[in-house]
């Protein structure tokens, strides 16, 4: 098998003043120190399902890609698993790596990664997928992944449209509706995002996952979360705690999550 050391060497040139990878790179890395303490985890349904691959065990090597400051990563670690934590952010980097020092950080992009074939179990990217060039990421996580490996892709969706439409709900829709601008695309959607993996003829989607779950947030935690939040002005933000604490200082938000299971096609 494979030690980490000998994976990753390839990769170990990446650019020392690499920006980011994502579109406002700077938001992310310039928020480092409570990205991660804003963010609720991952729905334990959803662990269940990363655990019920098998691959999921000791000495098994998961690579997490756009990994942040290791929501992922620590748990992967957790499981036994040995993890390549790529973030291109400088600061999120370097938190993860304190934060997780048993994991291997690299601060490069997914785009720019040039690992050894084969040598990966799995390979998961969460909540990142759509800040990535899948032109480009999907060949190397194919080339990358073990033949029985697997690439699962999740993310958590601030919101539920199944969910009854609370009153902060209804604050939030009307500061979204005030925009002179709309976000382009749906990277909230677990379908398009199958298809896209789909279409790159690597890969074969073996299943979607999608888990519903709620959280109390008082005013200071929407204020932390909805700063994390790439699309949001800080007056919005400051506009939606505003409506927590009008509504008593603490709201319930029913949220989403999904996974997408993509197994690699032989070639």
């Amino acid at each position: 098998m494979l030690q980490i050391s000998e994976i990753v060497q390839l990769s170990a040139g990446a650019p020392a003043d690499y920006a980011g990878a994502m579109t406002d790179p700077m938001h992310f890395d310039g928020i480092a120190g409570g990205y991660g303490a804003a963010r609720p985890p991952y729905p334990a349904a959803l662990w269940w399902t990363v655990e019920e691959t098998g691959l999921v065990t000791p000495g098994r090597v998961a690579l997490d890609l756009g990994a942040g400051s290791g929501e992922a990563t620590g748990e992967l670690l957790a499981r036994g698993m040995d993890v390549i934590a790529v973030e291109p952010g400088e600061h999120l980097a370097a938190i993860l790596a304190q934060r997780l020092p048993r994991a291997t950080t690299i601060r490069a992009r997914a785009e720019d990664l040039d690992l050894a074939p084969a040598s990966v179990d799995l390979a998961v990217a969460a909540t990142s997928i759509h800040w990535m060039d899948l032109g480009l990421v999907l060949p190397i996580v194919h080339r990358t992944l073990a033949p029985a490996g697997r690439l699962l892709i999740w993310r958590n969706v601030f919101g539920d449209a199944d969910a009854e439409i609370t009153p902060f709900r209804r604050e939030v829709q009307r500061i979204v509706d005030r925009r002179s601008t709309v976000r382009a695309g749906d990277p909230e959607s677990a379908d398009l995002a199958a298809e896209r993996v789909a279409a790159s003829g690597l890969f074969t989607i073996a299943g979607i996952h999608r888990y519903r779950w709620s959280i109390d947030l008082t005013t200071d935690q929407v204020r932390a979360l909805f700063t994390t939040f790439s699309d949001w002005s800080l007056a919005e933000v400051e506009a939606a705690s505003a409506a927590v604490a009008a509504l008593g200082g603490t709201v319930t938000e029913y949220y989403t999550s999904w996974l997408i299971d993509a197994r690699p096609i032989p070639l």
